[in-house]
């Protein structure tokens, strides 16, 4: 089996490169000159390449740390000493969008170590699972998009996920080297650098949970009320805490992402904040509705999974044998959609994007419309919750507030700010069928075959302007 699922790897691999070379090849020739953000990123690269690192060269318009240039420039200029290439060559516009496309490749195979590591291999089906849930995440639509273009997204999932990866390995030394590499890339990603952290401090207290309940059995009557377990948990963690041996235990395991989480405050006060370049477009602030967001694009692109007739009559049943507890959460998610929604100006004036369209079509065109999608963000908050129930409170706990923290303080509804922590849950979800897979690799494919024809074909222009304009995420 181990050598079956390893032909159904290379195989997904290599025909996925071959049409992502091809892609290329069209994004290419249809792009001769830099799109959008690669305005400010590709002359900077460009820059670095040519040999100017200091900080008057900087495009004080740029917002993120060096962490692409600088990997760029280590990838392509090794390239001109071994076949003697020109400068202006191994710096052009390909070459650089073409270091994304490599990127991708190491994307997919950290996606298949993840899932073979995360999801248990007890299964002879699993195999094909794996690597169709491989295949799957890598050309998931809005991450895929950009293999073609010089953003950060790729890269920074490069390092993130082989962060993540050898943090379930153990070696937390390396796994917080290289989400400092992550946070070079986009300083958001130090979020999951803390992650890492919490992971593994969610394994220790999922161990330590399970011994003291195996104690209480025999020594304590049960607590009882409608918050007995969140009491519980809530007394475990005091005790948990209050003992120095398991604090110094944990110190022991997580003192790379302390180190980390301090070099990064000092970064913070250094710079005077996490932002650098151009803050006024930045600027953070709580929009808690972004959760509801997040809910309803994971709800969209796992619909094979998570929405199902009985999935619909089992939140029905439980909203009707708690009612009181729904009735409450839905009056804070009104309170919050009322008092807390933001449009940034970006989303009001940028018509290249979809979330523009979204915007102006779905919450712009009549006010009541963001009050009643909220029973809707409620279901898949709670469908993305259930499906991750094979994962421990702990677990839970530390990946809810990471999303939390990554995806609130964010004024801007981008749908390339939730790839990152989608690609997270995703990969952490118990493998879902074979058939399931093919319906969710059927609709990315096809998803994936309208943007990059409308992104290619369909332009226009603004009256102001006569560079021709593209649809994108």
């Amino acid at each position: 089996m181990a050598q079956l699922e390893g032909y159904y790897f290379s195989a997904a691999l290599s025909c996925t490169f071959l049409v992502s070379c091809l892609l290329f090849s069209a994004f290419s020739r249809a792009l001769r000159e830099p799109y959008m953000d690669e305005i400010f990123h590709l002359p900077q690269a460009q820059r670095y390449c040519e040999g100017h690192f200091s900080l008057s060269q900087w495009d004080p318009m740029i917002t993120t740390l060096p962490g692409l240039y600088l990997v760029s420039v280590g990838v392509v200029k090794p390239a001109s000493w071994i076949f003697g290439w020109s400068e202006h060559v191994v710096c052009s516009i390909g070459m650089l969008r073409f270091v994304n496309l490599l990127f991708s490749v190491g994307n997919f195979y950290l996606l298949y170590l993840l899932f073979r590591k995360v999801q248990p291999r007890n299964k002879a089906a699993s195999s094909i699972q794996r690597v169709l849930s491989t295949l799957t995440l890598a050309v998931f639509p809005t991450l895929y998009f950009f293999n073609f273009l010089y953003y950060t997204e790729v890269g920074s999932m490069f390092f993130t996920l082989f962060a993540y990866l050898m943090c379930l390995y153990g070696n937390h030394k390396t796994s917080a080297l290289l989400g400092f590499c992550g946070f070079m890339f986009r300083q958001t990603n130090i979020i999951w650098a803390v992650f890492c952290a919490g992971n593994v401090i969610a394994q220790k207290l999922t161990e330590a949970w399970k011994t003291e309940l195996q104690k209480k059995e025999n020594r304590l009557p049960p607590i009882k009320g409608p918050f007995a377990e969140f009491r519980k948990i809530l007394q475990f963690l005091l005790a948990y805490s209050m003992s120095f041996k398991n604090l110094s235990m944990l110190f022991r395991l997580t003192w790379p992402y302390i180190l980390l989480g301090f070099l990064f405050c000092a970064f913070v006060v250094l710079n005077g904040g996490i932002v650098i370049g151009d803050r006024s477009s930045h600027e953070a602030c709580l929009h808690f509705p972004q959760l509801f967001y997040f809910f309803s694009f994971t709800l969209f692109f796992s619909f094979p999974h998570l929405l199902s007739l009985s999935k619909i009559k089992t939140f029905l049943s439980l909203v009707w044998k708690r009612r009181i507890l729904f009735f409450v959460v839905t009056l804070v998610s009104v309170f919050l959609v009322w008092k807390f929604t933001y449009a940034h100006k970006y989303l009001l004036a940028d018509n290249r994007h979809y979330t523009f369209y979204v915007w102006k079509r779905v919450f712009q065109r009549y006010e009541i419309v963001k009050y009643l999608l909220v029973p809707a963000y409620i279901f898949a908050g709670w469908s993305i919750a259930d499906s991750l129930k094979s994962k421990s409170i702990f677990w839970n706990l530390m990946f809810f507030i990471c999303l939390f923290i990554v995806i609130v303080p964010q004024k801007l509804l981008e749908f390339r700010y939730f790839i990152l922590p989608y690609v997270i849950y995703r990969l952490n979800v118990p493998l879902p069928s074979t058939s399931r897979l093919l319906c969710e690799l059927s609709c990315y494919a096809v998803v994936n075959f309208i943007t990059f024809y409308i992104f290619l074909n369909k332009t226009f222009q603004w009256p102001n302007s006569q560079d021709m304009q593209r649809f994108m995420w």
